[in-house]
């Protein structure tokens, strides 16, 4: 009896379904997080009669056909790039990026990843920084006496010395956008990874179009809607239980078949 397997598959989707919808709720508070959101697709079909074709030789034609599904497959967790709401922080080292583009970050091992988390520091040599230490790029080097660091929307950053009137500039931060953010690879750690679905990292100047802009003293939020996740996550339930009491009634069916027999 399909129907077993064909209840099963469902069980799996909505399993993993759950999981994402998990992780969504679990990372609510995560700078930068991007929800995720399951994709699902029909298996192949079983053809048990074929439209289009003469019903016998140089007869009337089938009109329809008789296909019968065999269950549902997970074809992809897609990220949805879309803006989150701003935190304001007053950190002179926290920036937000309010529309498209994405920050450049060195990887130990020299790999450039990509991210919305602009949760910045400096270490022991003033490069600023991410959470774990790894450089922003382009690198700014914020002088030991700085009193004042400040960047501007287009993502120019300057210091004011102690005893210095001018401002002196450190560098000028760029953005990258991809020409299809869903192809970007997580990686943990609020980084993503250039992928060839993403294409190649197109680099520009915050502000220029087709990038946004920087909000320095802001966080991004993540953009997780937890009203829309607890809602999905009742529909994946009530999923799941149907396709439970179609692997019931599938076996109370058989049932019958063996006693019969």
């Amino acid at each position: 009896m399909k129907a077993l397997a064909i209840a099963a598959t469902g069980m799996n989707a909505q399993q993993t379904n759950l999981e994402v919808i998990a992780n969504n709720i679990a990372n609510i508070n995560t700078t930068g997080y991007k929800r995720a959101r399951a994709e699902f697709a029909d298996l192949l079909y079983q053809v048990e009669r074929m439209q289009g074709v003469p019903n016998r030789a140089n007869q009337a034609i089938v009109p329809e056909g008789a296909h019968i599904g065999l269950g549902v497959k997970t074809t992809a967790v897609r990220n949805i790039h879309i803006q989150g709401s701003l935190t304001s922080t007053g950190n002179r080292y926290d920036l937000a990026i309010v529309g498209p583009g994405m920050f450049q970050i060195e990887g130990a091992d020299g790999e450039t990843f990509y991210s919305r988390a602009g949760a910045f520091n400096t270490n022991a040599t003033g490069q600023m920084v991410t959470a774990d230490g790894y450089t922003v790029i382009p690198g700014i080097t914020v002088p030991t006496d700085a009193v004042e660091v400040i960047v501007n929307k287009t993502g120019q950053v300057f210091a004011r010395i102690d005893g210095q009137t001018q401002l002196q500039q450190l560098g000028q931060l760029t953005l990258a956008t991809f020409a299809s953010e869903a192809g970007l690879a997580p990686m943990g750690d609020n980084l993503f990874r250039e992928t060839e679905a993403s294409g190649a990292a197109v680099i520009g100047v915050a502000g220029d179009p087709g990038f946004g802009s920087i909000e320095q003293g802001y966080l991004e939020n993540s953009n997780v809607d937890p009203v829309k996740e607890i809602a999905d996550m009742i529909q994946t339930q009530r999923a799941y239980e149907m396709n439970s009491k179609v692997i019931k009634a599938a076996d109370e069916m058989a049932s019958v078949i063996v006693q019969v027999r």
